[in-house]
């Protein structure tokens, strides 16, 4: 779902910096929740790390960035993506857990597009890995609908005052994959080399992708 950002029945009542972190205990806790789950024999660390290895490097941001490679590379794929997103991700090999019912929209010259998941965080994991600490913050939630420009200032990501903004909002039916703008000089670039441009926050869309340099 698309949302406006003047809209006032998207308001929220949180004035927190989206940047802040979750507290540090937190990870504390989760650590030591592992070595007493690993202790009492309920938990293969072996198989914990094997998990956690196949989301960082294998269903992982790679993967999105292998199909916005395919997009800017292919003009008939870039089309099937933009038109059934979750069959085009497929053609690739990629799906599974919270990767169905994927859509792709694509920032333009005159349009950036933002997602985010204001109830919770869903999120295409299939495509994007395991979504970073601020994206489930409640700040970052809140203030995407209401201020997205500034939030996209505050990740670095400027945009001129006639680009319009459009803020979707991923839920468990549905959720978005940004197509970032290709970064201009990656002319005759090959999907390989495209692909190691292509970062998770440009496909989340706090991020733009630079010009490459010579």
């Amino acid at each position: 779902m698309a949302h406006d950002a003047d809209d006032p029945h998207h308001h929220h009542d949180h004035h927190h910096d989206h940047g802040q972190e979750a507290p540090s205990d937190i990870a504390l806790r989760v650590k030591a929740l592992e070595s007493l789950l690993v202790d009492k024999g309920l938990v293969d660390p072996a198989a914990l790390d094997a998990i956690i290895d196949s989301y960082e490097h294998k269903i992982g941001p790679r993967n999105g960035a292998k199909v916005v490679a395919r997009a800017w590379s292919d003009d008939a794929y870039r089309a099937r993506l933009l038109t059934d997103a979750t069959s085009a991700i497929a053609e690739l090999g990629f799906g599974g857990r919270q990767g169905e019912h994927m859509v792709a929209v694509e920032n333009t010259a005159t349009l950036h597009n933002l997602v985010v998941c204001t109830l919770c965080s869903c999120y295409p994991w299939a495509v994007l890995g395991l979504p970073p600490n601020w994206y489930k913050s409640s700040p970052y939630r809140s203030r995407a609908v209401i201020d997205p420009r500034g939030v996209l200032a505050e990740f670095g990501a400027t945009l001129a005052d006639d680009v319009d903004i459009r803020v979707w909002d991923s839920t468990a039916e549905i959720r978005y994959l940004v197509i970032p703008r290709r970064p201009a000089g990656s002319e005759g670039f090959g999907e390989g080399a495209l692909a190691a441009l292509v970062t998770r926050d440009s496909m989340i869309g706090v991020a733009i992708l630079p010009p490459v340099t010579p």
